[in-house]
């Protein structure tokens, strides 16, 4: 089988953003990033966003897990390939899966150079907090910028029992704040803000010299990402923090339906779908 489509080519005198100018961005217009995992999609949010995240949610969202957890290093690797083949202008992070970083800091620092080498993105992003604050700083040092991630952690599900909303109790509220603070001074070009509450984001951003990027947090912070198939509506569960722009869903069902009543009633392929024999 075949298909038309083609990696995205080059663009004349487009330069792709990098750790420095996202930065630059803090507290000032809004930085758009969306997760990316193939290609096709990456050469469609390209023109729009800031940052591209090839996000270790593909695990649930391409590859049908129940969690992050079986995310392998291979998997990150061959989905940030691909979107750094689709994409020319956006920043490109890419999620360090479950188990690749959260030990020594030169196990990390391989991993991390790894991942970089072969995808040739532009950051890596962690799951931050106070324990992994001394990874993050190594990382940086030896020249690979990271991206923190605090609150909710997809990768703690175990721990935490499921996908639950952070920062609602003044304990909780204050580690996440020690957390993010940690991250950034650790060296963390940016801070994803997950699934905690508004005043608390606003209170994370405030206290942070680097951007926030909030997701399930507040329009105060200075970025915002979706996972971009919630975003379009492919699931049919949203998250509250998600606001639908698309029913791709419907509009792929609609399709299919009608393709496959086609086919069953042998109306395709039809006279502009087939090849006909050259005259004499």
């Amino acid at each position: 089988m075949s298909s038309q489509s083609q990696p995205a080519g080059p663009r004349t005198g487009v330069r792709r953003l990098a750790a420095p100018d996202i930065g630059l961005r803090k507290g000032k217009t809004p930085i758009v990033c969306l997760t990316a995992y193939t290609a096709p999609m990456a050469e469609l949010l390209d023109e729009h966003c800031d940052l591209l995240l090839v996000g270790d949610s593909v695990g649930m969202v391409l590859h049908g897990l129940p969690n992050t957890l079986g995310v392998t290093l291979e998997m990150m690797i061959l989905h940030g390939q691909a979107v750094m083949r689709g994409s020319r202008r956006a920043m490109v992070v890419v999620d360090m899966p479950f188990g690749s970083y959260e030990g020594a800091p030169e196990a990390a620092y391989a991993n991390a150079v790894r991942v970089m080498k072969e995808t040739g993105a532009q950051a890596v992003k962690v799951e931050a907090g106070s324990t992994i604050a001394a990874t993050i700083a190594y990382l940086v040092q030896r020249g690979v910028p990271v991206m923190g991630h605090v609150g909710l952690r997809p990768q703690a599900v175990l721990v935490d029992g499921g996908f639950k909303a952070k920062g609602r109790e003044p304990n909780e509220r204050q580690r996440i704040l020690q957390d993010a603070r940690a991250t950034a001074e650790a060296g963390a070009f940016a801070v994803v803000v997950e699934g905690v509450a508004e005043a608390l984001a606003e209170e994370i951003t405030q206290a942070l010299s680097v951007p926030t990027i909030g997701i399930g947090a507040s329009a105060g912070c200075d970025g915002q990402i979706l996972v971009t198939d919630d975003m379009l509506g492919l699931f049919p569960w949203t998250p509250k923090f998600v606001r639908r722009y698309a029913d791709l869903r419907g509009e792929i069902t609609r399709a299919v339906a009608a393709y496959a009543e086609d086919v069953r009633e042998r109306r395709f392929p039809g006279p502009r779908e087939v090849y006909f024999g050259l005259a004499g």
